[in-house]
C-alpha cells in the first residue's frame, strides 16, 4: 500500500496507522462506510462511521492531489522544463495550493505584458535592474535603457516600463511572497459591501438591506451572512470588496526584494506596486474569498446534514392503516385512504372549507370512511388550510380513539411530480400522490423521504448556494448512513429505499423488486442470492442491513449478519436452547462468555453487538411518534402577543438559532443567544429537529413577519 497515503491520512485525522491501513484496504475492496463501521470493527480498530468517512475524505484528496502531480509532471516535461530540483518539490507538495504556485511560472496563459516585453527583447534589462549588485544612479538607468529604444521601444521609459512588467510576474510568482501575502490576507482581511446605486430602493433587495454598507473581518464572518452577501452579490444588489492594509502589505514585499536604495531600486518598488496591484492582491484575494465560500459551505452542509438525519430518523408510527388529508380551501382537501403497508386503498376531495363550507357532508365521509376502512390515525398536511383542517378533525366523534398527526409536507410537491411516484400511482393525479405521501411519511418518514431530493426538503440553510457535488454528496452520504442503522423491510422497500442499502444500488435495487414481484416475498436472507446479478460481494455489503419479517429464520430480521449465524447457533448450543429461545432472554444472554466465541474473524466488538442485538431483536431505534397539539386559539401572527408561553415544534436548525412552528404561516426564530442563559456554540446540541417544544414571545413586527422567540425551561 502506498505509504504516502497512509501518511496523508493518518497526519491529517491522527487516527492509528493500522486502523487507517486496514479501512484503505476494506475500501479498495469495494465495501461500504456502514458494512465496515458495523461488521468490521476489529480490522479498524472499532472506527465508527464518521471516522471512516474522514478517512474517505482525505483519501480522495490525496488521489485527486495525485493527479494533478502527475498531469504537472507530464506537461513539465513536454515543455522541457522538468528539472530534478522541480521535481522533488512537486512530488513533496502535500496541497494543491503549493503544488499550483509550483506550476504557476510554466503554465500556459494568456499573453501578458511580460510576455510582450520579453519578445521586445527587455529581459536582460529586466535581470540587470533586479541583480542589485552594485549601486545605479539615475543617469546610469538611464543609459542602460536607452540601449533598449528599438523596434516597439521607443523610449527610455518604455523600456523600463517593459522591464517593470517581467520583474512584476517575477515577484507574482514568488512561493514565499504569495505565502506571506495569504498569511496576511488570512488574518487581516476584512470583507465590505455598498449597496448597488440603482437597487438602493429596489423592493426585492430590501432583505439583504443590513449589507447595503457592511465591513466585517473574513476570519470571523459567520457562514450564514457570507453566504447571503454573496447571494445579494450574485443576483445584482451589493457590491463586495476584500480590503487590506496595502502599505503594509507592499512594505512585507519590499523587504523581500528590495536591497539596495538607488535608481534599480525604484524600479523594483514600482514593479512589486504593479505586481501587487495587477496580478497578487486580486488573484490572492480572489482565493482568500474562494476559501472562506468553502469554509461556509462546508458549515453549512454540516448543518444541512445534521438536520436531514434528525427528520430520517424522526418519530415512525409504524405499521398502522392511515387516513392522510392534504388540506387546501377553494380546491378542497384531497383524502386518502392507505393500508398498514402504506398502500393506497381508496381517494376522494372534501370541500368542508369556504367557499362550499360542506362541513356536515365532510364529517359525515370522514367519519364512515374511518370506520370502513379500520383507520387507527389521522395524518394531515402542515400547509394551507392545516389548523383550519385539524380543528375540523378533532371535532368529529369516532367510534374508536383516533390519534391525529400534523405532518410536514416539505418536498410532497417535488414528489408527487416526480417519475417515482407517476411510475407508483401511474392512474392518479399529482394531488392524490401527495396526500399518499403525507400519510405515508407519518407511518416512515425514512422510506417516504429518501424518494425526494433531499434538497427539496427545506431543512437547511442556503442550501442553492453551497457547492451542490459536495452537497449531494454529503447528503447521499446521510441517507444511506441513516438507512443502513435502520435497516429495510426487504419485503416492502421501495426501489429508491433499497437503493440506500450497503452494497445495493440502483439497479440491484430494481433488480430486487422485479424478482419480488415474480417470485412472491423473500423467505430467507439466502434467498437474496437469487437475484439476478446480485453476487457474493453484494450480498455480503447488504444481507445485514435487509431485514425479514416472520421468515424462517428469526435472526433474518436481525442486524447479525449471516456470516455470524453459525457463532449464534453455537451459543445456543451450548446452552441447551434453540436460536429462538436465546432472543430476547437477557438473563441467559448476559452469562455468555463470550472469549469463549472469538476466532480470527471474530472479536468481541462483533460479539458483543450480537449479544445487544439478540437481547432486543429488530427493535427500530428510532422514538415512537407523538400526538402534538398546538395552541388553538393562535391562528395568525397578530394574535401573538410578547410573553406568551406556546407549544411548538422546531422545523428548521441554522447556526445562528433554530426556527419553531408554533402553528401560524410564519415560523419563529430562538435566536442562538436565547437558546440556553449560557453562551450556546452549537444548536443542535440544544434541540433537534421535529423536537416538541415550549417557548416564550420575545417580539413580533407585525409588518416584516418576524417572530422571536425564547425557548422556556
Amino acid at each position: 500500500m502506498h505509504v504516502a497515503l497512509l501518511n496523508f491520512i493518518t497526519s491529517q485525522t491522527q487516527l492509528p496507522k493500522k486502523s487507517v491501513e486496514d479501512t484503505v484496504k476494506l475500501l479498495n475492496e469495494d465495501c461500504t462506510i456502514p458494512f465496515i463501521s458495523r461488521y468490521r470493527k476489529e480490522l479498524t480498530g472499532n472506527l465508527d462511521e464518521v471516522q471512516i468517512g474522514e478517512i474517505v475524505e482525505f483519501k480522495e484528496q490525496f488521489e485527486a492531489l495525485e493527479k494533478r502531480k502527475a498531469a504537472i509532471l507530464k506537461t513539465l516535461e513536454e515543455q522541457e522544463n522538468l528539472t530534478p530540483e522541480l521535481q522533488k518539490k512537486i512530488e513533496a507538495a502535500t496541497d494543491l495550493i503549493t503544488l499550483e504556485d509550483l506550476y504557476l511560472p510554466f503554465k500556459k496563459k494568456r499573453k501578458t505584458k511580460a510576455d510582450t516585453a520579453r519578445e521586445n527583447g527587455l529581459e536582460p534589462l529586466a535581470k540587470i535592474i533586479m541583480a542589485q549588485t552594485r549601486s545605479i544612479s539615475n543617469s546610469e538607468i538611464s543609459s542602460l535603457a536607452s540601449r533598449y529604444v528599438k523596434g516597439e521601444i521607443k523610449s527610455e521609459e518604455d523600456a523600463l516600463e517593459g522591464a517593470r512588467h517581467i520583474i512584476a510576474e517575477w515577484v507574482n510568482e514568488r512561493t514565499d511572497i504569495r505565502n506571506m501575502l495569504r498569511k496576511q490576507l488570512e488574518r487581516f482581511a476584512a470583507i465590505s459591501t455598498k449597496v448597488a446605486k440603482k437597487m438602493a430602493h429596489d423592493e426585492k433587495a430590501q432583505k439583504f438591506r443590513d449589507y447595503f454598507d457592511w465591513n466585517e473581518p473574513l476570519n470571523r464572518i459567520p457562514s450564514h451572512r457570507l453566504l447571503a452577501i454573496l447571494r445579494a452579490v450574485s443576483e445584482g444588489f451589493i457590491r463586495l470588496k476584500i480590503e487590506l492594509d496595502n502599505e503594509k502589505a507592499l512594505s512585507k514585499i519590499e523587504d523581500r526584494v528590495v536591497k539596495s536604495n538607488d535608481a534599480a531600486s525604484k524600479q523594483i518598488k514600482l514593479a512589486i506596486e504593479d505586481s501587487y496591484k495587477r496580478l497578487l492582491f486580486p488573484a490572492l484575494s480572489n482565493e482568500a474569498l474562494s476559501a472562506a465560500k468553502e469554509k461556509a459551505d462546508e458549515t453549512a452542509i454540516n448543518v444541512f446534514t445534521k438536520n436531514l438525519k434528525q427528520l430520517l430518523l424522526g418519530s415512525p408510527l409504524g405499521e398502522k392503516r392511515v387516513l392522510a388529508i392534504d388540506p387546501g380551501f377553494r380546491s378542497g382537501c384531497k383524502v386518502v385512504c392507505l393500508d398498514a403497508q402504506g398502500g393506497l386503498e381508496y381517494n376522494e376531495t372534501i370541500f368542508l372549507h369556504a367557499p362550499k363550507n360542506d362541513v356536515k357532508g365532510a364529517m359525515k365521509k370522514i367519519s364512515s370512511l374511518a370506520d370502513a376502512h379500520k383507520i387507527e390515525a389521522i395524518a394531515i398536511g402542515n400547509g394551507t388550510a392545516s389548523r383550519e383542517t385539524e380543528q375540523f378533525i378533532k371535532r368529529i366523534h369516532f367510534k374508536n380513539p383516533m390519534q391525529v398527526f400534523v405532518v410536514s409536507e416539505a418536498g410532497a410537491s417535488i414528489y408527487s411530480a416526480s417519475k417515482i411516484a407517476r411510475d407508483e400511482f401511474p392512474n392518479f393525479d399529482v394531488t392524490v400522490r401527495g396526500a399518499v405521501s403525507i400519510g405515508r411519511r407519518l407511518q416512515d418518514p425514512l422510506a417516504e423521504l429518501v424518494k425526494i431530493d433531499a434538497k427539496s426538503i427545506g431543512v437547511g440553510q442556503y442550501q442553492h448556494d453551497v457547492d451542490q457535488s459536495k452537497l449531494k454528496s454529503s447528503l447521499d452520504s446521510t441517507v444511506a448512513l441513516c438507512v443502513n442503522a435502520v435497516g429495510v423491510n426487504i419485503n416492502t422497500a421501495s426501489v429508491p429505499l433499497l437503493s440506500y442499502v450497503s452494497g445495493i444500488g440502483s439497479k440491484l435495487a430494481e433488480n430486487v423488486v422485479k424478482y419480488r414481484d415474480e417470485n412472491g416475498a423473500f423467505s430467507t436472507r439466502e434467498e437474496i442470492k437469487k437475484v439476478p446479478r446480485l453476487g457474493g460481494k453484494a450480498f455480503e455489503q447488504a444481507a445485514g442491513f435487509l431485514r425479514i419479517k416472520n421468515g424462517e429464520n428469526p435472526l433474518d430480521d436481525s442486524s447479525v449478519h449471516p456470516e455470524s449465524y453459525s457463532v449464534v447457533s453455537k451459543m445456543a448450543k451450548d446452552e441447551g436452547v434453540k436460536v429462538s429461545e436465546l432472543i430476547g432472554n437477557k438473563a441467559l444472554l448476559q452469562k455468555i462468555n463470550l472469549e469463549k466465541y472469538t476466532s480470527e474473524k471474530t472479536g468481541l466488538p462483533t460479539l458483543k453487538d450480537i449479544i445487544k442485538e439478540l437481547e432486543k431483536l429488530g427493535l427500530d431505534i428510532r422514538e415512537e411518534a407523538k400526538v402534538f397539539t398546538f395552541n388553538q386559539n393562535i391562528k395568525t401572527i397578530t394574535d401573538l402577543q410578547e410573553g406568551q408561553l406556546l407549544p411548538g415544534i422546531v422545523n428548521n436548525i441554522t447556526n445562528f438559532g433554530c426556527f419553531v412552528d408554533i402553528g401560524i404561516k410564519e415560523s419563529g426564530l430562538i435566536h442562538v443567544s436565547n437558546l440556553a442563559d449560557a453562551y450556546v456554540s452549537d444548536v443542535s446540541e440544544h434541540v433537534h429537529l421535529h423536537q416538541q417544544i415550549i417557548v416564550k414571545v420575545l417580539d413580533v413586527d407585525v409588518d416584516r413577519k418576524r417572530i422571536q422567540l425564547k425557548l422556556h425551561k
